[in-house]
């Protein structure tokens, strides 16, 4: 089988009604294209896999799990399925236009961009339970991983495969792509795309999902600084603690010593326990140094990534 150009992930959760136009939309949209598509069946309680079945194409591939793991889990799945040049993602409820991806493709065909991602420029979306949250969001993300993307939240991105399946899909991470993409060493753009209010079906996010951002945020921000290098966070952390543990129990000593009754006295019991907590923080960064050292050791994984390698000539 031949390389296609592209290939086109899709997850779909629940989806029924959307299933015809979306492929007919998308079908057409890439009828120029060399492409393959491949839907990532989330574990639906509908319809959703005989529509495909019933309008899909040669050139369609259905992958169905046999339980709902989650957009993450699907959007690697498809990813690793993929033999396109270029793989593109993007959501299965219609919200995603499929006629913006030629002009993504050639985007970051002619100028070389490994990720050129959609920015949604007259989102239609609710006001209060998805665009306020979503702009806090994406601003907090922006300003602590340091990846200026405007628009974190929307799925239409076309990748080099070589990026997208380097990157490591767990949990819900789907929401930092952009960051796990630029620890590849990822050039990205974003270009504006359309975007359509939801017809068929309900929506999968809401207003819960914005404790789950902020906790993976926690998790990409350790990934991006200190993967390699956790006793740095946890060591420092830890010494810090120590310094301050001691501090207060050098006062409580001359205060013993100047006849003064230290038993029972808040301050004490702080003190213990900063040394304590200064401890286990050093303890635990030796522990992750380890961990990470097994990470990489027993998988021959390296540290560092080549992008080309140039041989001169005599």
């Amino acid at each position: 089988m031949s390389r296609p150009k592209l290939s086109v992930v899709i997850t779909i959760y629940n989806e029924e009604e959307n299933i015809q136009p979306l492929l007919e939309a998308t079908y057409e949209a890439l009828k120029e294209i060399d492409y393959e598509v491949i839907l990532i069946e989330d574990g639906s309680t509908d319809g959703t896999v005989k529509e495909v079945q019933k309008y899909a194409n040669t050139r369609t591939k259905l992958i169905i799990f046999n339980r709902n793991y989650g957009q993450t889990t699907a959007l690697a799945a498809g990813i690793d399925m993929a033999i396109g040049e270029y793989i593109a993602t993007m959501d299965g409820d219609l919200q995603n236009d499929p006629t913006d991806l030629p002009m993504m493709l050639h985007k970051a065909e002619t100028e070389d961009w490994d990720v050129v991602a959609g920015r949604r420029a007259n989102r239609k979306d609710g006001f209060v339970l998805r665009k306020i949250p979503s702009k806090i969001a994406n601003w907090v993300i922006r300003h602590s991983t340091k990846v200026y993307l405007k628009d974190y939240g929307c799925s239409l991105r076309v990748y080099k495969s070589q990026i997208a399946q380097n990157m490591g899909l767990y949990g819900e991470l789907h929401r930092f792509i952009p960051v796990l993409a630029k620890q590849e060493g990822a050039r990205m753009t974003e270009v504006d795309v359309k975007h359509h209010p939801r017809i068929h079906g309900t929506s999968k996010y809401g207003l819960s999902r914005t404790f789950k951002v902020m906790a993976d945020l926690i998790l990409m921000l350790f990934f991006q600084k200190y993967l390699q290098r956790p006793i740095h966070l946890f060591g420092t952390l830890g010494l810090l603690s120590l310094l301050v543990g001691v501090l207060i129990n050098l006062y409580l000593l001359v205060e013993k010593l100047r006849g003064e009754d230290i038993w029972g006295r808040p301050i004490l019991l702080l003190g213990f326990i900063f040394l304590l907590a200064g401890v286990q923080l050093i303890t635990t960064g030796i522990i992750a140094e380890i961990i990470v050292r097994t990470y990489f050791e027993s998988q021959d994984k390296k540290t560092y990534k080549i992008k080309a390698i140039y041989q001169g000539e005599t």
